[in-house]
């Protein structure tokens, strides 16, 4: 008697352990049978990688000073110093002025840009492009931004600026494809 209900424990732990490590396979297999991260991971893209140390690395030079023309942390920076600097640690070549960089990569719109792309500013619609800055975050368009303006490299979210807000005219990616 005893052992038939040993052999039916036995039988009732194997099947349950079965139906657990089957839930657990098929959680842990992908497509093609290869192990992969849990259903509710994210998975970051190598892009998603390199836009986040832009910023992060961005970010390390808050507080530095503003300098016209100046494009190292040492001697200060100005808007596209600042960019230049940043970006060339990731090996995102840019051109020495704003107006320059508002060439390079690709026009995408407010609501596309992510962190790392640049959002170029001009005083009027037609008027030359005077100032650039780097995305850090994009809240449905609401954009928060990294640059070196006369108060140094500040974190400025653009919506909170009245003086930013207007100025905004066009956004580059340069991180997609460099």
């Amino acid at each position: 008697m005893f052992e038939k209900r040993l052999v039916k424990a036995a039988f009732a732990l194997s099947l349950l352990l079965g139906i657990v490590s089957c839930n657990i396979i098929s959680q842990t297999l992908g497509a093609d049978g290869l192990l992969a991260e849990a259903k509710t991971s994210k998975k970051v893209s190598a892009e998603e990688l390199l836009r986040k140390d832009i910023t992060e690395y961005a970010k390390e030079f808050v507080g530095t000073k503003y300098r016209s023309a100046g494009k190292t942390p040492s001697s200060g920076f100005d808007c596209s110093g600042f960019v230049g600097y940043v970006m060339k640690e990731y090996d995102i070549n840019m051109a020495g002025s704003s107006a320059s960089q508002e060439k390079q990569g690709s026009k995408i719109t407010k609501k596309e840009a992510q962190p790392g792309d640049l959002v170029f500013f001009r005083r009027s619609k037609g008027g030359r492009v005077f100032h650039v800055a780097i995305v850090l975050d994009n809240n449905n368009g609401d954009l928060t931004i990294i640059h070196s303006a006369s108060r140094g490299v500040v974190i400025d979210r653009i919506q909170d600026s009245s003086y930013w807000r207007s100025k905004v005219m066009t956004l580059r990616n340069v991180v997609s494809g460099s």
